[in-house]
């Protein structure tokens, strides 16, 4: 599914002197990082930030007032959500968004059907390649739904899973259109102590694979637990970044964001 990981450093996603006015107010001020490939990069701050913003212009639901984002060479700029998503990009949301009224084998079977192969004509007069397209598509979901550690539930409708759960349902949409690069916004929000020890052990799980994270979450254990490097935002602009331990110990972070209780912020 995924690439193995790289040997040498090199650039996945650049996000390049990139500003959003929204009016009179800029959400974001001349912001500039790169994640490198097979990185697990975290992008905090407090509430109104701009993360989410900048979730929305990477992977184009938001065009920026000026600046340039790039996935591996491919400019991001003016293209739409499902452009950036068929680069290898695919994002998770806030707020779950899953298909409730279906099973759960049949959620990630919708997100595989959106980027399968097989034709209308094959789909219609039941031709041999179709089958073998069909089951070649449920053996991937059985996989994808047990990489995410929630095979046990795929006959059950989504919306009777636990807010957990549904966390991890919207990972597997996610994975379904075979990412090489995962934007994960909040993933941890609403689970309890051994729900987030579990995703943190997915998220290495998928490093492993050779998939590039960045992730936006206000639960600073799992961040520092899980994060080559963090990202800090403060008003739209970039105050710090680096490893865990120096983002701890700076101190115009602590005083912008980290001395303020922030594993127990609403959301952006």
């Amino acid at each position: 599914m995924m690439d193995a990981v790289p040997t040498q450093i090199q650039p996945a996603l650049t996000i390049e002197h990139i500003t959003v006015h929204f009016g009179g107010l800029v959400a974001i001020s001349d912001m500039n990082f790169v994640v490198n490939e097979g990185e697990v990069v975290s992008l905090i701050g407090p509430n109104g930030a701009g993360k989410t913003t900048a979730f929305n212009v990477i992977t184009g639901f938001l065009q920026p007032s000026h600046g340039h984002v790039s996935y591996r060479g491919a400019s991001l700029n003016n293209l739409k959500p499902h452009e950036v998503t068929s680069l290898g990009l695919a994002r998770t949301f806030q707020r779950t968004s899953v298909f409730q009224s279906v099973s759960v084998f049949e959620n990630v079977m919708i997100g595989l059907h959106r980027r399968g192969r097989s034709r209308l004509w094959d789909t219609l007069l039941a031709l041999p390649r179709e089958h073998e397209s069909e089951r070649e598509l449920n053996e991937r979901a059985g996989e994808v739904l047990a990489l995410v550690g929630i095979e046990r539930r795929s006959r059950e409708l989504a919306g009777s899973l636990s807010y957990g759960d549904q966390r991890l349902l919207g990972v597997a949409l996610a994975l379904a259109t075979d990412p090489s690069m995962l934007l994960l916004d909040e993933p941890v929000s609403g689970m309890n102590a051994t729900e987030t020890a579990r995703f943190m052990r997915l998220l290495n799980r998928l490093r492993e694979l050779g998939v590039t994270i960045l992730l936006v979450e206000h639960d600073m254990p799992m961040v520092m637990g899980v994060s080559d490097r963090i990202v800090v935002l403060n008003y739209g602009k970039i105050i710090a970044e680096g490893p865990p331990a120096a983002i701890q110990g700076n101190p115009e972070v602590i005083r912008a964001y980290l001395g303020q209780g922030a594993k127990k912020r609403a959301r952006d």
